[in-house]
């Protein structure tokens, strides 16, 4: 609770303690379960961070993947979206396919009062992939950014608060070298066509970045558009190399919500 910071010495950390075993906390997804239990409260197959067993297997269930752009049943070398697709970065890191419960987990996290459910991604995230996202060689992580007008009217940005969950359990700075210069139209009110040339030049660092590499993160990747001309934008300010983290990829674009 806010009240237990103003304790003194210790007895802060103590009493946030004592309240989480009298009132174990909830986990952010389903709502239900206590953090870090399995259904039912057996403690045999632990969840992740704050999120219930029952969640983290649900949500971290996926399909095999294309090391590269992280298409689904892709193989690395021999993957046709690939061919097609040419990316702008070297690896894509996912948790799973934008659909069903990690779909509806997406679009809370887009929320002001998703803050608990971004913290859940980011660590079921990290879960999977930590261990190569540590032996990437990135010297930061930089979300894709929003822009400031468009973040002002929705009160909060999912990349941003993933960012910072990434690079907090890798032990990584987060980099905020990466802006959007212009507000380009919704990616999802346009065809798959045109979302290139949408947010072709949208984005400019900042500052030189002297060869280093980074690890890109956003919520959800779509056609890829949004990401390659943040790619080229890190290219350009001479970035070593990107990798890409997000949580949830279009394996169709027939419904996707993804607004970036």
């Amino acid at each position: 609770m806010a009240w237990a910071r103003f304790l003194p010495g210790d007895a802060a950390g103590w009493a946030a303690t004592g309240l989480d075993l009298l009132f174990p906390p909830q986990c952010p997804i389903c709502r239900r379960e206590p953090a870090g239990l399995s259904a039912g409260g057996r403690d045999a197959a632990p969840g992740v961070g704050p999120v219930c067993a029952a969640c983290a297997r649900e949500l971290a269930a996926d399909v095999g993947r294309c090391g590269r752009c992280g298409a689904a049943r892709g193989t690395a070398g021999g993957c046709r979206v690939c061919r097609r697709l040419r990316p702008a970065w070297d690896r894509t890191f996912v948790l799973g396919g934008y659909a069903g419960p990690l779909r509806d987990a997406v679009l809370r996290a887009k929320r002001p009062a998703g803050v608990r459910v971004v913290a859940a991604l980011a660590a079921l995230l990290v879960h999977r992939h930590g261990a190569s996202l540590r032996a990437a060689g990135a010297g930061c992580v930089v979300p894709v950014p929003m822009h400031w007008w468009r973040r002002s009217l929705r009160g909060a940005s999912a990349a941003d608060d993933l960012a910072g969950g990434v690079a907090a359990l890798i032990g990584l700075p987060v980099s905020r070298v990466l802006v959007r210069r212009r507000a380009t139209r919704m990616q999802n009110e346009l065809p798959v066509e045109e979302r290139p040339r949408n947010v072709d030049g949208a984005f400019h660092v900042c500052r030189r970045l002297h060869g280093a590499r980074v690890i890109l993160v956003d919520d959800v990747m779509t056609t890829g558009a949004t990401l390659a001309a943040c790619c080229r934008a890190l290219a350009a300010a001479g970035a070593g190399g990107v990798d890409i983290a997000v949580v949830a990829r279009a394996d169709s674009l027939g419904s996707v919500d993804d607004d970036a």
